[in-house]
């Protein structure tokens, strides 16, 4: 902020310092939200002054107030305009509401995912003893058995690798056991991330296994990390969001078939590694889409970022280049405009 602060014209009425609790016990932001209105003609020096508080620490608060959109730069100029907290904070409102139905919506379909599987692990466990489903405590005892799934393998493994680019010491690790499967006749397809085509690693260790008979794929969001042996065993997170949580081997045929069923899907719609994605200039790309998706339900950019296997300053990056192409001026336009033009 380096230029005059204007204030809209109908000033708001609205209890301001009520809106700390809405902008996380910020006061300060309050404080600077409230000499916008009240001194207009303002610049951040003034602000600073006035409030004894360092210009950096203000540009943040305005930054913050942008983000909520009850402040806005002026078109052409420098202003920045406060805006009415009724209209202001209805875009904050939403998206507050949005993340709500999301992690509702998210309880629910576990809830749902937890009882399949009990009725799933009752059948099979009266049936089949422990054959339907076995879970896995730990990060040691996962990495044990998926090394004995890949070793047992004889005709395909099939894998979703989430998370974005491998470390080099982890696809290093992993050669001599896929150059072993390959060479014994096992067919390797293997999906990951779109954000891995940036890494060298793991485009070097892409090369070496398409050399050598193996597959690789690419999409812009994967819902978890997933091993299928031979189409008959299975190995899932038990929360894809926490490792730690140990894993689940699954060979109850009715659960493969779905999980087989998904993982052709996703492979159906990934792009081979070695090519590009045709693009049209003005369209959204895969990775775009993606990540117009996950905001629309509500996700934060760091939450967006690490599902999409990207940086941050790569994800807020992409959400420049979305708004952008559609002419938006707030996150709020954003989401409007990209489901007027059947983006979301």
């Amino acid at each position: 902020m380096s230029g005059s602060v204007d204030a809209q014209e109908a000033q708001p009425s609205a209890d301001t310092s009520s809106l700390a609790t809405l902008i996380g016990q910020d006061e300060l932001c309050i404080e600077v939200y409230r000499l916008v209105i009240t001194q207009p003609r303002w610049g951040m020096a003034e602000i600073a002054q006035e409030l004894r508080v360092g210009e950096l620490k203000i540009r943040a608060a305005l930054n913050k107030l942008a983000e909520l959109s009850m402040l806005y730069q002026s078109e052409g100029t420098k202003n920045v305009v406060a805006v009415h907290p009724d209209v202001g904070l209805a875009s904050y409102i939403h998206r507050r509401e949005m993340e709500i139905h999301a992690q509702q919506m998210e309880l629910a379909s576990v809830r749902a995912a937890a009882a399949e599987l009990a009725g799933t692990y009752a059948v099979q466990r009266a049936q089949l003893g422990n054959m339907g489903l076995e879970r896995l405590e730990g990060v040691n005892e996962v990495r044990a058995r998926l090394s004995g799934l890949a070793r047992q393998a004889t005709s395909e493994l099939l894998a979703l690798m989430p998370g974005g680019a491998q470390s080099q010491e982890a696809l290093e690790a992993s050669r001599p056991l896929d150059e072993e499967s390959l060479k014994a006749g096992v067919s390797l397809r293997t999906l990951y991330l779109d954000s891995v085509r940036n890494d060298r690693a793991t485009t070097e260790y892409a090369q070496w296994l398409s050399e050598l008979g193996g597959e690789i794929r690419t999409a812009p969001s994967l819902p978890l990390r997933m091993l299928i042996t031979d189409r008959s065993v299975a190995l899932l997170p038990i929360d894809p969001e926490d490792t730690r949580a140990g894993a689940v081997v699954v060979e109850a045929p009715g659960v493969l078939a779905g999980l087989l069923a998904l993982f052709e899907l996703l492979w159906e719609r990934a792009t081979p590694f070695g090519t590009q994605r045709p693009n049209e200039s003005d369209a959204p790309t895969p990775q775009e889409l993606a990540l117009l998706q996950l905001v629309s339900q509500g996700h934060t950019d760091e939450v967006a970022s690490r599902k999409l296997g990207l940086s941050l300053r790569t994800t807020r990056r992409l959400m420049a280049a979305i708004t952008t192409k559609l002419g938006a001026r707030s996150r709020l336009e954003v989401g409007i405009l990209a489901a007027r033009a059947g983006w979301v």
